[in-house]
């Protein structure tokens, strides 16, 4: 090959992996930013009607039945749609994890309008519902439908999927470390260039889309939690607080096992549930969570407004609403008890609304009858918001197992990124807890069991392939795990151009001329060739 061919190959192969793959994920970002932007200022609106709505009942207890009603319709209209969307069960987040991964194939403008719909609706009906599930789903479906209307292939759809989630993630909570993070972390379990740039280019793009709104139209644009604030020192004082910390992040991370367990209980328990062919299970949440909404508002939305009433200021004086005239830490406890009931039935039913701040609430709550227990035993209340937080993502890691982005979001979503060593002391024994209880990542778990009740591995089948890496491909010169495989595959031999036999693991190089056989379990072998071309470039396949 004479050296302007060769020219002219890496120009077109720089066009294909950078340019192109860049403007598309711009084209993502933006369309993410637009459509998740709107939807949390929709949310935001309908947590503050269903607020009005649940004081004029509580006003008025002769209208109470008329909510109820409500909550039934409600209930069966969005089991319905479940029924015929399977994409939006839940949180929506193990189902766009698996279409990151290629295990799962969905219509991106179906999912989308439907998701965005009927998690509406639950948060406008009162439910205890969280939009950062729903947001990185709907950013995973306009990553989905900038890479079809640009009409590219599989492995650039998978890329643009998980930039998206990314994006989605990062709108909602105003995050954008805390989103890339878990797209790599969460998402593809592994770290890759390609990932990491896609997401990065779409999560900058969504952020700038989300402020321009915000800001077009008055609204604020900082970050999420601000009312907290830290203090801590690596003096004898602090070094205590850090016993303090590990005390509380097991006792959080226990009751995080408690959580994952119960979850998977309701889910047996609802599948039992055939009242109108099983779309009558979802009026059980509903109206549990209308009876708890009647009990105290901070039971109503995401969890957004509970969080911030936790933080003190440092002065460690919590001021909530109280429940029913109590103490405060009695008022805690009911809250985060009626939390705790709803987050593990919204999993358990598959209602679509997200959890996951609705989780970070739960752990959020914990943390702060642990604060309000521990003063009394001695730890200082300038510690008290620390503890909060870190509790959260204690709670969180545990039942997620994503480590890195419990520690990101501690800082993210407080705006502070001083003081490291505690809260990776409660992160990392959350994580250690769920893995002494052999918990697995409650996505993961959830993702596999979607797979399972849809019957989506049944059409797949096991295929083997023979492949050459050719010159200037993407594979070659790279290491095999920086290369995003086909997903439930595997490079299981490589017979190199001099003619050694050896069986590649993630750090072998891949040269031009490498024979590769890959093995796989998928539903289109021809998209699996395609795939495999698009990695190795073309030359010989059987």
């Amino acid at each position: 090959m004479s050296w302007k061919e060769r020219f002219r190959k890496n120009l077109r192969l720089f066009a294909d992996n950078g340019i192109n793959l860049l403007l598309l994920s711009i084209l993502t970002g933006l369309f993410a930013g637009v459509v998740i932007t709107f939807y949390n200022i929709l949310m935001s609106i309908g947590e503050t009607t269903s607020e009005k709505f649940y004081t004029l009942f509580l006003e008025n207890p002769a209208f109470v039945p008329l909510l109820f009603l409500a909550l039934a319709a409600g209930a069966l209209v969005i089991g319905t749609a479940v029924k015929f969307v399977p994409m939006i069960r839940g949180s929506g987040i193990p189902q766009i994890e698996g279409a990151a991964r290629g295990v799962v194939r969905f219509k991106w403008y179906v999912t989308l309008c439907s998701m965005f719909a009927a998690s509406l609706a639950c948060v406008f009906l009162g439910y205890p519902a969280g939009a950062e599930g729903p947001s990185l789903e709907m950013g995973g479906c306009a990553g989905s439908a900038a890479a079809q209307l640009c009409k590219r292939n599989f492995m650039v759809r998978r890329l643009q999927i998980a930039a998206g989630s990314s994006a989605g993630l990062a709108v909602a909570f105003n995050a954008p470390v805390t989103g890339l993070v878990f797209a790599l972390e969460e998402a593809f379990r592994s770290f890759s260039p390609q990932v990491f740039i896609c997401a990065a280019v779409s999560v900058v793009t969504s952020l700038l889309t989300r402020n321009a709104i915000r800001l077009a139209l008055n609204m604020s644009v900082g970050f999420s939690f601000t009312g907290f604030d830290f203090a801590f020192a690596f003096d004898a004082q602090g070094g205590i607080f850090c016993l303090w910390t590990a005390l509380a992040a097991v006792i959080v991370s226990l009751f995080g096992v408690g959580f994952y367990h119960l979850v998977f209980a309701s889910k047996k328990l609802f599948k039992r549930v055939t009242f109108l062919k099983g779309i009558g299970k979802y009026i059980i949440p509903f109206f549990l969570a209308g009876a708890f909404g009647l009990i105290t508002l901070y039971s109503l939305g995401g969890g957004h407004s509970f969080i911030e009433a936790l933080a003190t200021g440092g002065t460690g004086a919590m001021d909530i609403e109280r429940v029913f005239g109590l103490s405060v830490i009695l008022s805690l406890i009911i809250i985060v008890i009626i939390r705790f009931i709803t987050a593990v039935l919204t999993m358990g039913c598959g209602v679509p609304c997200g959890v996951f701040i609705p989780m970070l609430a739960v752990g959020a709550g914990l943390g702060a009858i642990l604060s309000l227990a521990f003063q009394k035993g001695g730890m200082s209340g300038e510690y008290s918001d620390y503890l909060v937080i870190i509790c959260m993502a204690a709670f969180f890691t545990c039942i997620v197992k994503a480590p890195v982005t419990g520690i990101v979001m501690v800082f993210e979503l407080t705006g502070r990124f001083a003081n490291l060593l505690p809260a990776i002391i409660g992160v990392a024994i959350g994580y250690l807890v769920g893995m002494l209880f052999k918990t697995e990542g409650i996505y993961e778990k959830n993702l596999a069991q979607y797979i399972k009740d849809e019957k989506i591995s049944d059409s797949f089948k096991k295929v083997r392939v023979n492949i050459t890496v050719m010159p200037h491909s993407r594979a070659e010169g790279r290491k095999v795990r920086q290369i995003i495989w086909p997903a439930n595959g595997l490079v299981v031999e490589r017979v190199t151009a001099a003619g050694d036999i050896t069986v590649p693991d993630g750090e072998t190089l891949l040269c031009a001329g490498d024979k590769l056989v890959f093995e796989c379990e998928t539903d289109s072998e021809k998209e699996l060739r395609d795939y495999l071309t698009e990695i190795v470039g073309k030359g010989e396949t059987d």
